[in-house]
């Protein structure tokens, strides 16, 4: 199966760009604070502030959409809730992130920003919600692939067709709508 190697890339990636996006921003907040220059008027402080607090925050918002992912990984069922709204959430951003980087930076950029938007949406599209009775749940029914699960209840017979009425079928060709 795809599903577990691919969440845990995706795990190991947003990891990876939660760290290169807070140490890339707390670096540029060290640089506008040694640099002692406002823009456009701007307090150089309040920008340097504003970097540091934006490193930690986009830092963290990619370490929980990792954190998520790691338990994709290790329950082997499909994110429910707020992981799966997070996951949404980033694949989103890596779009936008994808479409400002081929304007400013290039087609290397937008094509490693796809690819993780790429590998995002696998994630979320590999788990089925409509397969078995449980969201994790194999093929087979079962949540190992082992048969049924214990407290799962026996799918009823579908009910025969009746034989005694007519098929249904329109008994007048319906009416034109334009003359």
């Amino acid at each position: 199966m795809v599903r577990r190697p691919v969440a845990w890339v995706v795990a190991v990636v947003l990891l990876a760009e939660a760290l290169g996006v807070a140490a890339l921003n707390w670096f540029m907040g060290v640089v506008v604070d040694r640099q002692d220059m406002s823009l456009a008027g701007l307090d150089p402080d309040n920008m340097s502030m504003t970097a540091k607090i934006g490193a930690v925050v986009f830092g963290l918002y990619f370490a929980l959409c990792a954190l998520v992912a790691l338990l994709v990984a290790i329950r082997n069922r499909a994110p429910a809730g707020l992981g799966r709204i997070l996951l949404i959430s980033v694949a989103v951003v890596h779009g936008l992130l994808g479409a400002v980087a081929w304007g400013l930076i290039g087609w290397t950029a937008f094509l490693s920003m796809v690819v993780v938007l790429a590998l995002v949406v696998l994630l979320l599209m590999t788990y089925d919600r409509t397969e078995g009775a449980g969201a994790g749940a194999d093929a087979d029914g079962g949540v190992d692939g082992s048969g049924p699960a214990a407290g799962d209840p026996e799918p009823e017979p579908e009910p025969e067709p009746r034989k005694d009425t007519p098929a249904a079928g329109p008994i007048t060709p319906p009416a034109p709508t334009t003359p």
